[in-house]
């Protein structure tokens, strides 16, 4: 039993300790409070002052890169448009060019039946000539 008293005894003491640690610390607290200086403190003023002007500088270099960002997304665009530009002419001309090939393709085509024609048409008559002279000697 006495073993065991003590080990309880310790246990109060250690929290009685920790309390009166808790408290100072408090107290500590409340007086640092109490003693803080007021807000018309020509140090607080200053301060607040300070963070202000430091608050105002970030803001405009914030501001500054923002717009450098702008101009440099403006700039991209505007290339990406003139690259865009110059694929859809060069584009439309890969068109045109292929119009025209295939424009005279079927205008070669058109000339080599007319040929065709006009080769039949050729064979015929020399064939009813050789028909016709053969009728004219018999």
């Amino acid at each position: 039993m006495d073993k065991r008293s003590t080990a309880h005894m310790k246990k109060v003491a250690d929290l009685a300790e920790r309390r009166k640690t808790a408290d100072a610390a408090k107290a500590l607290l409340l007086e640092k409070f109490k003693n803080r200086p007021a807000a018309d403190d020509p140090a607080v003023v200053a301060r607040a002052a300070e963070r202000q002007a430091v608050n105002e500088a970030r803001a405009e270099r914030l501001a500054a890169k923002a717009a450098e960002a702008a101009a440099v997304r403006a700039a991209e665009e505007a290339l990406k448009a003139e690259e865009e530009k110059a694929r859809e002419a060069e584009r439309a001309a890969q068109e045109a060019e292929a119009r025209a090939e295939a424009d005279a393709r079927q205008q070669a085509d058109r000339d080599r039946a007319r040929r065709v024609v006009a080769d039949e048409a050729e064979r015929k008559a020399q064939r009813d000539a050789r028909y016709a002279a053969r009728k004219a000697r018999r």
